[in-house]
């Protein structure tokens, strides 16, 4: 993995003026040539005249901008050279490395489902306590319901326990083509990320989900009894926990953009009443019950969290310019 990678792969994007430069630059005399056959120049005058007609007309490109005078997203999508790495791999061995790394993270994930597997009754049981003390009973209402969810409960659990080992493997593979400041952020990056991901887990299944199940289990009292489907209950649990997990990525978006220079510190704190708005929207979306606690449990963590995260943007930020305002 290469600078030659990197700008293959995140990179590929040319302005149009800077297209329009490198084609008036690749015009061989020949074609100059060609294109004046009245005018019986000599192939190099022909390439100089066409090239004082373009720039006549507009089309060429201006000088490139000085490092100075780059925006973050410019840095960011047209870095300087000396930020990338000198080694140079051809494409086919990119192929060939990334084939054995999707290969570890395949084996990695299948051995962590078949060890959830085997433990598959201990995960139902763990999952259903946070209802067990309030006198529901699960009920498995077709031949093989119940087998069927323990592959589920597997196959989440599985992947779960092997994200790390996949995020490392997609994480190595992309390390070399990176910039050396982009590379001293990732780790920083990555660990935040996982940290907030099993933080949302937790909270899911410590405080939203026993919230949001209490409230029917409450609404049904003295009217039906609780008989639940135990795939429809584990259907709705562990998608509760997965989109829990991935809401509280918030601040992780946030100081990505921040340091691609796409929004600053001061429009995130400007948009806070969209946000408070946004939150609530998306608290009735994810938790199912209809009542206003339910939903506040969810839209206080993610007002929060981005709250939180423009605040590390806005840290960020102080952190670069302070170099800059240093007498030199």
């Amino acid at each position: 993995m290469t600078a030659c990678h990197a700008q293959c792969i995140r990179r590929p994007l040319l302005t149009r003026s800077f297209i329009q430069h490198h084609k008036c630059q690749r015009i061989s005399h020949k074609r100059a040539a060609r294109l004046c056959p009245k005018a019986k120049l000599d192939p190099s005058e022909a390439t100089e005249s066409l090239e004082t007609s373009t720039e006549q007309n507009g089309l060429m490109a201006p000088e490139p901008q000085s490092e100075a005078e780059k925006t973050a997203l410019q840095s960011f999508l047209y870095p300087d050279a000396s930020e990338l790495s000198n080694s140079e791999m051809p494409i086919w061995d990119h192929l060939d490395e990334l084939r054995e790394r999707l290969l570890i993270a395949a084996l990695a994930a299948g051995g962590a489902i078949l060890t959830c597997f085997c433990f598959s009754k201990d995960l139902v049981v763990f999952l259903e306590a946070p209802v067990a003390e309030q006198g529901v009973r699960f009920l498995q209402l077709s031949p093989g319901e119940f087998f069927f969810t323990t592959f589920k409960v597997a196959g989440y659990a599985g992947l779960l326990l092997a994200t790390p080992t996949v995020l490392y493997e997609v994480v190595a593979w992309v390390f070399p083509g990176l910039t050396q400041s982009e590379q001293k952020q990732l780790a920083p990056i990555v660990f935040g990320s996982s940290i907030l991901f099993y933080l949302g887990l937790v909270f899911a299944y410590q405080i939203l989900t026993p919230a949001a199940l209490q409230f029917f289990v409450q609404y049904a009292d003295g009217a039906v009894e609780s008989l639940w489907s135990i795939d429809q209950y584990f259907e709705f649990v562990l998608v509760l926990l997965l989109s829990t997990g991935l809401s509280f990525q918030v601040p992780v978006i946030q100081v990505l953009l921040g340091n691609t220079g796409i929004v600053s510190s001061q429009q995130m704190f400007a948009q806070w009443r969209y946000v408070v708005v946004g939150a609530t929207i998306a608290a009735a979306v994810l938790t199912p019950s209809t009542d206003p606690f339910t939903q506040t449990l969810l839209a206080v963590p993610l007002i929060g969290l981005y709250l939180g995260g423009a605040a590390c943007v806005r840290l960020i930020e102080s952190q670069k310019s302070a170099p800059s305002q240093t007498p030199s």
